[in-house]
């Protein structure tokens, strides 16, 4: 009975954090978006032609696009501290097969902030099509985006994240005929498994060096506009709930019950352990 007593308390306290995390966890979870019937919420429906005309859309829309083979098409969208984005492209090319000549080769590249390219460790981000082929489906993901990285690293940051889609290889006669795009990020959360110690001071978005300084070369007080980035870049969409950048992870909850909980067995087991004391039999000097 005295073991039962002294090991609930512990089981108890160590349910209640762990629920906690729980919920905790469950409340970080995004809401998801209207369905456009495809699964998706329906985004914008063009691509921008550079880094600097990117279309800006959010994880969970699906951004489609009219254009010919051979544009170089482009998109942004947000990813922050602890998500891991997967980026997939499907391009449906022209209905009569008679209209191309050959074979083609299809790419999607994903760019950081700083307009880095980031490698996909999983996916088909190059596949090559035949030419009566009526779709080509592409897929990258990425490693886990960190809150905080050393400057000669190419680890992912938090900020905005580019997509680019293009054709590498085709037939020169197939140039220039129409093609549909679309493209979908998913941004899964990892959790504290990935926080490290530290945080960038802002995102990697444009413009973000020149959002709280003056605009004027002899500082005449006008402010960067709000609206465009660096080099008249447009600056991308944050994630629904703000930027965290690593300022709170559930791994502060795990690590506070895991204390809690290691006190706890720490404190039954000297209980345990201990020999009783019982009162003597006889008088002292006796």
């Amino acid at each position: 009975m005295r073991i039962t007593t002294l090991l609930t308390g512990p089981l108890l306290a160590g349910a209640l954090l762990l629920g906690t995390a729980g919920a905790a966890v469950a409340d970080e979870t995004p809401t998801p978006a209207a369905d456009d019937g495809t699964g998706s919420a329906a985004g914008p429906t063009e691509a921008g032609t550079s880094f600097r005309t990117a279309t800006a859309f959010r994880p969970g829309q699906r951004a489609t696009a009219e254009a010919s083979t051979g544009d170089y098409l482009y998109w942004v969208f947000p990813a922050d501290a602890g998500q891991r984005p997967t980026v997939t492209a499907t391009v449906t090319l022209p209905e009569s097969a008679a209209a191309r000549k050959g074979a083609a080769t299809w790419r999607v590249d994903v760019y950081d902030g700083l307009r880095r390219r980031q490698p996909c460790v999983n996916g088909a981000q190059t596949r090559a099509v035949a030419a009566d082929a009526d779709t080509v489906a592409l897929r990258c993901t990425l490693r886990t985006v960190r809150a905080w990285a050393e400057p000669w690293a190419n680890d992912p940051l938090p900020g905005s994240y580019y997509i680019r889609l293009t054709v590498v290889s085709a037939q020169e006669e197939d140039l220039g005929l129409p093609v549909r795009a679309e493209v979908e990020a998913a941004t899964a959360d990892e959790g504290g498994a990935h926080a490290v110690g530290g945080r960038l001071a802002a995102p990697l978005v444009p413009g973000v060096a020149d959002a709280s300084t003056q605009g004027g070369p002899a500082g005449d007080g006008t402010e960067a506009g709000a609206g465009d980035g660096e080099d008249g870049a447009p600056l991308a969409s944050e994630p629904e709930d703000g930027w965290a950048s690593g300022r709170w992870t559930d791994r502060w909850i795990w690590t506070v019950a895991g204390g809690v909980l290691g006190a706890l067995a720490g404190i039954a087991g000297y209980t345990l352990a201990r020999p009783s004391r019982r009162p003597g039999t006889g008088s002292y000097g006796a």
